[in-house]
């Protein structure tokens, strides 16, 4: 058995060692990389900061959506993306653009994996974007894929039966919108709004 000269010894020793070096190299660069990454996120939520609220002029609101916009084009699959994308959805709501709207809290919806609150809100919103287009029939399918995985004691289920409740009235679809708002009374049996759904129950012709 021929025994390996030190020359190939050392040439193995050294590529084991570059191999090694090469590793601890890209942890520190994905390290680098995400560091940035989340600075990045983090200027581009404080930045929109000025675009938030009723009273955000037209050019404060442009000026935060482009911010979020670049910072999800840049970094799309980094942690902070859900929740920009949520804030973009909410800024583009605002200003009037449904359809872009949506498709932020679609993506939100997709990134946010870690987080069941940011999807139930990106999945209501979704809903929301629908009506604000007039499309109550799509609204509701948002709202009905929003409650198929929740429970009565869970974080906007109430609210969800309620916009559905609403957007069933708005076509017309009566007997619906009873049964929705009944299973509400039956299901969330400490609701607050309970004499305003029993307002709209009369209103349908049921108590």
């Amino acid at each position: 058995m021929t025994r390996p000269s030190p020359r190939a010894l050392l040439v193995g020793a050294g590529a084991v060692l570059a191999l090694g070096l090469l590793a601890m190299g890209g942890w520190f660069w994905r390290d680098a990389a995400q560091r940035q990454a989340q600075a990045a996120y983090a200027a581009a939520m404080t930045g929109a900061q000025p675009g938030r609220g009723a009273q955000a002029t037209p050019e404060a609101r442009a000026a935060a959506i482009q911010g979020l916009e670049a910072v999800l084009g840049r970094y799309p699959s980094a942690p902070g993306a859900a929740e920009a994308a949520y804030e973009l959805g909410n800024l583009r709501y605002a200003a009037g653009a449904w359809a872009g709207a949506r498709g932020a809290w679609e993506i939100a919806l997709v990134k946010a994996t870690a987080s069941p609150t940011l999807r139930r809100l990106a999945q209501a919103s979704i809903g929301y974007a629908w009506e604000a287009e007039r499309k109550y029939g799509s609204a509701a399918e948002a709202y009905r894929a929003a409650l198929a995985a929740l429970g009565p004691q869970d974080f906007l289920y109430e609210q969800l039966l309620l916009n559905l409740a609403r957007v069933q009235e708005v076509v017309g679809q009566k007997a619906e919108a009873v049964q929705t708002y009944r299973r509400v009374l039956a299901e969330v049996s400490q609701t607050r709004r309970g004499p305003e759904i029993r307002a709209r129950l009369l209103a349908l012709g049921a108590s």
